[in-house]
């Protein structure tokens, strides 16, 4: 029993370090998003803000909240068009099966592993003949097609486990394809709708490549642009890179922590079979 506890220990020590130095990145935008800039060279460093300040925070709410807002209209729009376009290609590909599926979803696979910076060139093309270029829907649109994919192989995954007998009941009370999905398919499915929405969330709401390729210096700019700003050749101002940081990690990980046993039951779906 003692050696156990001796082991059970050492793997608790163990696990603590490596969080610590994990998280330590964290700890380190706080420290300095309150240091004061005549502070921010001193050598050695301050382990804590022993002079803190508040005027990178006072300079997020003059001049950031611009960005915030776009970056939080651009993810709802890409969490909703995403659900929108992937929950049907789930359903479809895991109830209707239809022929070609098993090409699709293996099409789907490989799209997401085109790197960003070709897509983006791709939409800067077509948006430049659009007229979409630094346009809020276009941005929308470039971000669904990274959550697009991974959202149809979680739909499909999830809704393969649906016993076929609650839909062919649906069907026998009269209701067609597209009701059995809404009234049915769809609200059984709320931990991968979940999922999806967090993953689309996160990926536009952190997205540079695309935002920086297609609405650059326009006027709806993400936070991701606004943190540039503040870099420059002759110029980092890095308690406000720091402060606008902290703001801008506070959303995604409030969703994180409030859909987290979501995602794990829809990450998970379709990975065992009775």
């Amino acid at each position: 029993m003692s050696r156990n506890r001796r082991s059970t220990r050492g793997k608790t020590a163990i696990g603590v370090l490596l969080t610590a130095i994990m998280l330590f990145p964290v700890y380190w935008m706080l420290n300095v998003s309150f240091t004061r800039e005549q502070d921010m060279r001193k050598s050695p460093p301050d382990l804590f803000p022993v002079h803190g300040t508040l005027a990178g925070y006072r300079t997020v709410l003059d001049e950031q909240l611009p960005y915030l807002g776009t970056s939080l209209v651009v993810a709802l729009g890409t969490v909703v068009l995403t659900v929108a376009l992937a929950a049907p290609a789930g359903y479809a590909l895991a109830k209707l099966r239809p022929r070609g599926g098993g090409i699709l979803s293996f099409v789907l696979l490989a799209a997401q592993m085109i790197p960003g910076i070709i897509m983006a060139m791709g939409f800067y093309a077509i948006y430049l003949g659009l007229g979409l270029l630094q346009s809020v829907p276009g941005l929308i649109v470039a971000d669904s097609t990274l959550a697009v994919p991974f959202a149809v192989l979680i739909f499909t995954a999830f809704m393969s486990g649906i016993p076929g007998e609650l839909i062919q009941a649906a069907r026998m009370d009269g209701a067609g394809a597209l009701r059995t999905f809404w009234s049915v398919v769809l609200p059984m499915s709320r931990n991968a709708v979940v999922t999806v929405s967090l993953f689309a969330f996160l990926w536009s709401w952190s997205d540079f490549v695309f935002a920086g390729t297609l609405v650059n210096g326009g006027a709806h700019e993400p936070i991701t642009l606004g943190i540039y700003h503040y870099i420059g050749n002759n110029n980092q101002e890095w308690n406000a890179v720091m402060a606008t940081a902290v703001v801008a990690s506070l959303p995604a990980a409030v969703i994180l922590v409030l859909a987290q046993r979501y995602v794990a039951a829809g990450v998970t779906a379709g990975a065992v079979k009775d």
